[in-house]
């Protein structure tokens, strides 16, 4: 990452400004509600293809397009949680324009709005070297942001995630419905990286650590869960 430019923006003396893209899916829905619960954030601008669908005090829905972005309003943090599979895209062009030039464009956005920190879903194994279609697109997106002018990078790399998506509108993913089936015999069994992790558990290990790292940080599955279950073993790194 680039050393920022404090004259780029500041943060406000009232509160944290926040962005947050992909509201609406199984962790931005959790992080969306850690976020307007947490007493230090003044406001969440909200950015998806539809609206969240609630209403808060602190949040401000914006239905964007993500190919074509207006300027967003002052923020210091972003959080992107943009996803979908190739099944639902249709194709590789149409995953890569939503897991990778989305996030992008939002990062972009955000950080030309003021924002220096920057929380990421990502994925295990991302890897822009990688011959699987999948990794090698998160990795490139990994990498892409580690050239932004930031403070923080806070990379999340979930193993499979443990959710209810049919209260999202969105169809179950047949790798996280049998990793929820078996969740309870593989968190016994499974070194802690492989082992199914639940959604809020990731939200919540990036609300913790986006506003507090200084320079790039990669959480794997084990550290997101230790860090939900014992916060201060990582916050007082």
């Amino acid at each position: 990452m680039e050393p920022h430019d404090t004259a780029a923006g500041q943060p406000s003396p009232t509160g944290r400004r926040i962005a947050l893209a992909g509201a609406t899916g199984l962790v931005g829905r959790e992080l969306l509600r850690l976020l307007l619960d947490d007493p230090t954030v003044e406001v969440v601008h909200a950015f998806g293809r539809r609206a969240p669908g609630i209403e808060h005090p602190k949040l401000l829905a914006h239905v964007v397009d993500f190919a074509a972005l207006s300027p967003l309003p002052p923020v210091d943090e972003v959080y992107l949680a943009l996803g979908t599979t190739i099944k639902v895209a249709g194709n590789q062009p149409a995953f890569r324009a939503v897991d990778v030039e989305a996030n992008l464009a939002m990062a972009r956005a955000a950080v030309a709005a003021g924002a220096r920190r920057v929380g990421l879903v990502s994925a295990m194994g991302a890897d822009a070297r990688s011959r699987v279609f999948y990794n090698r697109c998160k990795g490139e997106l990994e990498d892409a942001l580690k050239s932004l002018k930031l403070e923080a990078l806070v990379v999340a790399r979930p193993s499979l995630l443990v959710g209810e998506r049919s209260a999202l509108g969105q169809p179950p993913r047949a790798g996280e419905r049998i990793g929820q089936f078996l969740s309870p015999l593989l968190s016994r069994i499974l070194p802690a990286n492989l082992r199914p992790i639940r959604a809020q558990d990731v939200a919540r290990a990036l609300a913790l650590r986006t506003p507090r790292v200084q320079g790039a940080e990669v959480l794997a599955s084990g550290d997101l869960a230790r860090l939900a279950r014992h916060p201060v073993e990582l916050t007082s790194r």
